[in-house]
């Protein structure tokens, strides 16, 4: 072994025996390592580890574990899934975890010990090229295939032109979800808002209407593409006191347009750059880069925005 898949193995021997002496509340030099020690575990941390170093990666990226629920039978007898040696791996690392709807353990303590030891980070780049992609599958039947999946990736600059969205004039298909509700506070109605927007609503719109026996009251109307409706919709149920949506398929017509990054005198700002139906161009800094450069530069927004547009165009 190499110095560093050795270093790295090593870091994920002290990650288990920390993670299995706060399990059984005992120091560190009385851990007993139980399955995490058997031989093939050994092997798939130095084979892990070698093939990492091998590979010679600059950063790790692994946005959450994903653990099953029920339980297992191991030397200890029954114990509950995520594991506890799993879940002190987690703690002690602040590694995300969430369950699936899968019965058994998908995630081990020395699966979670070797995302540890790579220090990953938790958000992928924004934009990115695969060079590679591995598959490994396990040897249990779950509900679901059982198997984890690598990329191999280069970052790419966020603020490279990017191509047309759509050909302009160039009909798009999305999904109109829309409910009324009157017994919901406005805090979670904002962050039921929020959670739609991550999860890759189109558009979220709060309007004001009066339902049954005039009571005020707050319509959601949720613009999806079709293949999201049916997870923006399990996010409706989840996040407001609504019992019911409704849907209608619309049409849209969208203008082609473009990313990209230009300077102004105090800094860079991305713009979109929108191209009409009769060929002229529109451009739209993003307000936000303009925002934050007009506070730390003390300068008029509308000054920083101008600039972007006039660099725009060249």
């Amino acid at each position: 072994m190499t110095a560093g898949a050795r270093a790295l193995a090593h870091r994920m021997l002290d990650i288990l025996a920390a993670a299995e002496a706060a399990a059984h509340a005992v120091p560190l030099d009385q851990v007993h390592f139980h399955e995490v020690g058997a031989v093939d575990s050994i092997v798939d941390i130095v084979a892990a580890s070698v093939l990492l170093d091998s590979l010679d990666v600059e950063r790790v990226y692994v946005p959450v574990l994903v653990d099953g629920h029920g339980t297992i039978r191991c030397q200890h007898g029954i114990i509950p899934v995520p594991v506890p040696a799993t879940l002190n791996v987690c703690t002690q690392h602040g590694l995300p975890l969430s369950q699936a709807d899968v019965e058994g353990e998908l995630v081990t303590p020395t699966g979670a010990a070797l995302v540890a030891a790579l220090d990953p980070a938790f958000m992928l780049p924004k934009r990115y090229a695969v060079r590679r992609v591995g598959l490994g599958a396990g040897k249990r039947t779950y509900e679901r295939p059982s198997i984890v999946r690598a990329l191999l990736i280069d970052e790419l600059p966020a603020s490279a032109p990017s191509a047309p969205e759509q050909v302009p004039g160039t009909p798009v298909h999305v999904v109109k979800l829309e409910c009324d509700i009157d017994d919901c506070s406005s805090e979670v109605l904002a962050y039921a808002a929020e959670r739609l927007r991550d999860a890759g609503a189109r558009e979220v719109h709060w309007l004001s209407v009066y339902t049954k026996k005039n009571r005020p009251a707050y319509q959601l109307q949720v613009i999806a593409a079709p293949e999201d409706v049916e997870r923006l919709e399990a996010i409706i149920f989840a996040e407001t006191t609504t019992i019911g949506v409704r849907r209608s398929a619309w049409d849209r017509t969208v203008l082609s347009r473009t990313f990209e990054s230009v300077e102004t005198p105090w800094g860079g700002v991305r713009v979109k750059r929108v191209v009409l139906p009769d060929e002229s161009v529109r451009i739209a800094p993003e307000y936000e880069d303009c925002a934050a450069i007009a506070r730390r530069e003390g300068v008029a927004l509308q000054a920083v925005m101008d600039a972007a547009r006039a660099a725009a165009r060249g």
